[in-house]
């Protein structure tokens, strides 16, 4: 006979569990949704009891934020390590932002998907009712642009603010566009697309000597 809250499901809590309701969000939320992905689900997938995930996360909102705050401190961190490797020129370091999107082989949960930037899609999931995840995600798309800002000033753009948005425009629109295509195509039609668009608003190398 099927038992317990999550049937035919072994529960587990204690130790790991915050972690295990963090991962079960990452895949579900980004795979299936945040809205189609209701509590009983996320605490099968998770194998805690329903007291355990309130026990973390006092509503689903709490768990939505938290799962973006983590996604969004892990893509800084990737962004930064890519930014910062050694002997990239800022306009290599405009371009390698297209190239580590171009290269991407896995959403948050690990698995090779086309559903595009998991806070692009919270910001369409929480339209009009979720003000603190609108705020985070917009927190995190406007310093972006900041920082392909301050990029594009160091590599000599003329107008470093209109690149900068450019860029960010490229970049938000191959993520969005490879969930509605479900290709990963349009990520590297926007790595070509940002060869030359940065060519074309930087000034010319010196001739050689």
């Amino acid at each position: 006979m099927r038992t317990g809250t999550a049937a035919g499901t072994r529960q587990r809590g204690g130790r790991g569990a915050r972690e295990r309701i963090l991962r079960a969000a990452a895949k579900l939320f980004y795979e299936e949704g945040i809205h189609a992905t209701g509590i009983a689900r996320l605490v099968e997938t998770a194998e805690v009891s329903t007291r355990t995930f309130y026990q973390h996360f006092p509503t689903k909102n709490a768990l939505v934020e938290e799962y973006l705050r983590t996604y969004e401190a892990g893509m800084a961190r990737r962004i930064e390590q890519n930014l910062n490797r050694e002997g990239l020129s800022p306009q290599d370091q405009l371009l390698s932002l297209f190239t580590m999107l171009a290269e991407a082989t896995s959403g948050p949960s690990g698995r090779m998907t086309n559903r595009g930037c998991p806070l692009h899609n919270a910001a369409v999931e929480a339209a009009g009712h979720m003000t603190d995840v609108h705020e985070l995600v917009h927190h995190h798309k406007s310093g972006i642009t900041e920082q392909l800002t301050g990029i594009a000033a160091r590599a000599g753009a003329a107008n470093p603010g209109q690149l900068g948005r450019q860029l960010n425009v490229l970049l938000e629109g191959a993520t969005a566009l490879q969930t509605s295509l479900d290709s990963p195509c349009p990520r590297h039609d926007a790595l070509e697309a940002a060869r030359t668009l940065i060519a074309h608003a930087l000034p010319p190398a010196p001739p050689a000597t």
